[in-house]
């Protein structure tokens, strides 16, 4: 299949490029850009005119709900899901049921995503056995049935010695140790950010602490072995300025940021709003505008949905009693736009426009800590490629998502940002109609 791709603003963060440029795709790999190859005769042309054409995005946390929890999302719901929102690459926390520790599991959930011949599925695999923290899995056997890496979801491992092995065996063989900086006992069945507002409300609190406490413990870990570690899902000021001094003393640590935390604070939570249930929990303004400008100057690498979907029977509940989470792959671009255009515009940004740093965190930036070769518009590299609208603006509500999750604290959200196409491997995997 011959693609040309015409009249569009073409972005592509990896290579400097921002400009109205042509693309011809050949054989699932972009095999031109700005003139045509000699002889290119296209069997499909798409007029992108109007129409932001960038990478695919990269997305490096997205559950798919399978295997174990159908109830909730199915493979088929959030591959649509993902293809609305023009994420084409997503990574998956191994915290299934069962637990992503076991080869079969892995080799099931590729093959299963890969017959939908939508979004590309790279699996994290499990630290430790059952995500218990007591005996480490076969990391390499994993490795060889598709993960791209090894983390704990939201379980903490309690005894540092179980993850100084995992950390020296990762280093062995070069794995990546993607963990969420909290404190296993600090904070524990907390569900909002300690402060004012939880105490006011009467809500158990999670400290800022469970992060700091675990972001010391890891870094003099990574000291002693040199392991390399993804850090999820940062959500306070003093975490990021830990993250901004591990980096300079040269520490081989990325982190991320969910997309909803760069917008909302604890004060969402509202009158106990269940949508607003996430975690790590929604922190103060003052930590909200630490992770943003965090995005700007580099410490925080990406940017990620966090995509969690949550049936009404767990989410309509009262705020304590609900299960954290929200749906985010359809949000992805609107509210990185957002980011770039509340804050990015404003602050010094040199040559780099705002639109396509922003593009960057979800884009070239992502798939660089995911090690994945993706998020380029290079010339030899796998088609995956967005096209959309950054004017366009649509209402977030239920019957907007395709994804089978339907709570986000986005609900009732005008937001800008709407994807044209979503093209992978040089195949037009979904078109809006």
């Amino acid at each position: 299949m011959k693609l040309y791709i015409k009249n569009g603003h073409l972005i592509d963060p990896a290579n400097g490029i921002d400009a109205k440029n042509d693309l011809y795709i050949a054989d699932g790999k972009v095999l031109a850009v700005g003139s045509a190859p000699a002889g290119f005769v296209a069997d499909r042309t798409i007029d992108a005119a109007g129409l932001i054409v960038s990478p695919g995005f990269v997305d490096l946390s997205a559950r798919l709900r399978e295997p174990g929890y159908e109830y909730k999302a199915t493979l088929e719901s959030e591959m649509q899901a993902a293809m609305q929102g023009g994420v084409t690459s997503l990574i998956c926390p191994p915290d299934t049921d069962p637990v992503l520790d076991e080869p079969g599991l892995v080799e099931m959930l590729k093959h299963r995503a890969k017959t939908l011949n939508q979004a590309n599925v790279h699996p994290l695999g499990a630290l430790t056995v059952g995500l218990k923290g007591k005996s480490l899995t076969e990391m390499a056997e994993l490795t060889e049935a598709g993960c791209i890496g090894f983390a704990q979801a939201e379980e903490p491992i309690e005894d540092t010695n179980v993850l100084l092995r995992a950390m020296q065996y990762a280093k062995t063989f070069e794995y990546t140790v993607w963990l969420r900086p909290q404190d296993a006992h600090i904070g524990r069945g907390g569900i909002a950010a300690s402060g004012p507002l939880a105490s006011r409300l009467g809500l158990s609190g999670v400290p800022v602490m469970s992060e700091t406490i675990a972001l010391h413990t890891i870094f003099e870990l990574m000291r002693a072995t040199g392991a390399r570690v993804h850090l999820c899902r940062m959500s306070s000021a003093a975490g990021l300025e830990l993250v901004r001094s591990a980096k300079k003393e040269g520490l081989p640590v990325t982190c991320d940021v969910g997309a909803h935390h760069i917008h909302l604070t604890d004060a969402d939570i509202g009158f106990f709003d269940s949508n607003a249930r996430v975690t790590p929990p929604f922190r103060s303004q003052r930590d909200r505008d630490a992770i943003r400008f965090g995005l700007l100057d580099g410490t925080v690498d990406a940017l990620c949905s966090d995509h969690t979907p949550v049936d009404d029977d767990e989410k309509l509940l009262p705020f304590g009693e609900a299960s954290p989470g929200a749906t985010g792959l359809e949000l992805l671009l609107s509210l990185t736009l957002k980011w770039a255009d509340d804050y990015a515009a404003s602050q010094d940004t040199g040559a780099v426009r705002p639109l396509a740093r922003a593009l960057a965190r979800i884009t070239s930036d992502a798939a660089r800590v995911a090690g994945l070769d993706a998020g380029t518009l290079s010339v030899g590299a796998t088609a995956d490629v967005c096209l959309f609208d950054p004017e366009a603006r649509w209402t977030v509500d239920a019957s907007a998502l395709a994804s089978q999750g339907k709570h986000t604290p986005f609900l009732g959200y005008n937001l800008a940002g709407q994807v044209h196409t979503t093209i992978v491997a040089g195949h037009v995997a979904w078109q809006r109609s």
